[in-house]
C-alpha cells in the first residue's frame, strides 16, 4: 500500500535484488506471507526489510505474534518423547513433516504408514540429512513409495515427498511436525548415548516447522522411486532392527 505496488510488483523487485535474477519468489508466495499463510525465511525477510526500510519486528509481527505465547514441554525420557511423537503423528490431518531420522524405532515408522494410509489426502514430506543409517529406515521409504505413488495428483496434489539433503555442509535436524504439533529430539538429559529427550511444541511453533521441512525439500535431491531408494549407500546395512 506504501508503494502502491502489486504483488507482481514485490517478486520483480526480488528478481531485480538476485544475481542472476532468478529469486524463486512468486506472486502467490508473497501473498502468502503477507496473509501469514506461510513463514518468510530469514533470506527473504532480510530482502523485504531492505525494499521497505523497516526492520523484522514491524514486517513480520503478524508472523511472529503467536511464538512469544508458547510453553515447550520437555520430555524427559524415551516412552514421554515416544507418545509425543506417536501422538504428532497420528494427529496430522493436512500434512505430516518428519525431518532426520529415528531410523531403529520401528513402532514410529509402523505408526507413519498406518497414518498415511488411513488418511489419503495427507501430505506427507520425509527429508534425509545423508544416506539412511540402517537398513531399516531404507525399507520404510520403499513401502512409503508402496503406499503412495509420488507421481499420483488423484487428490490434486501430490501426497508424499521424499528428498535427500547431501550438502556435508549442511547440518542434520531431527524433528516431526504436523499441523497441530511438533516434537525434536534433543541430546539425552541422561547419557551420552542418545537422542532419547525432546521438546514438544504447539500449533505455531508446527506451522514453522512444515515451512522449514517444505524449504529442506525444497533444496534436496528427490528419492521418489525405488530404484533411487535401492541405490542409496546405507551406513549400516548389517545392523540389527531391535
Amino acid at each position: 500500500m506504501a508503494r502502491n505496488w502489486t504483488l507482481e510488483d514485490v517478486a520483480e523487485e526480488f528478481e531485480l535484488r538476485t544475481p542472476g535474477g532468478r529469486s524463486g519468489v512468486t506472486p502467490s508466495m508473497v501473498s502468502g506471507w503477507e496473509l501469514n499463510q506461510h513463514t518468510t525465511s530469514m533470506g527473504h525477510r532480510k530482502t523485504l526489510c531492505e525494499i521497505y526500510g523497516q526492520s523484522p519486528e514491524v514486517l513480520f509481527a503478524h508472523q511472529d505474534e503467536g511464538l512469544t505465547r508458547a510453553a515447550p514441554k520437555l520430555l524427559t525420557s524415551v516412552p514421554e518423547l515416544q507418545r509425543a511423537l506417536l501422538e504428532t503423528v497420528r494427529g496430522a490431518r493436512e500434512c505430516l513433516v518428519v525431518v532426520g531420522s529415528r531410523s531403529r524405532d520401528l513402532v514410529y515408522l509402523k505408526t507413519i504408514e498406518e497414518t498415511l494410509e488411513q488418511r489419503p489426502t495427507l501430505v506427507h514430506y520425509r527429508v534425509l540429512f545423508g544416506p539412511p543409517f540402517h537398513q531399516v529406515l531404507a525399507d520404510h521409504l520403499l513401502r512409503l513409495l508402496k503406499l503412495r505413488d509420488p507421481s499420483d495428483r488423484t487428490h490434486g496434489l501430490k501426497t508424499v515427498h521424499i528428498g535427500l539433503v547431501e550438502d556435508p555442509g549442511t547440518p542434520e535436524r531431527f524433528f516431526c511436525a504436523s499441523e497441530r504439533s511438533a516434537v525434536v529430539p534433543i541430546p539425552s538429559l541422561t547419557s551420552l548415548e542418545a537422542f532419547d529427550s525432546g521438546i514438544s511444541l504447539g500449533r505455531a511453533e508446527a506451522s514453522r516447522l512444515l515451512d522449514h521441512g517444505r524449504q529442506a525439500y525444497a533444496a534436496a535431491r528427490r528419492i521418489e522411486t525405488c530404484g533411487a531408494v535401492h541405490a542409496l549407500d546405507v551406513v549400516r546395512k548389517r545392523d540389527a532392527t531391535t
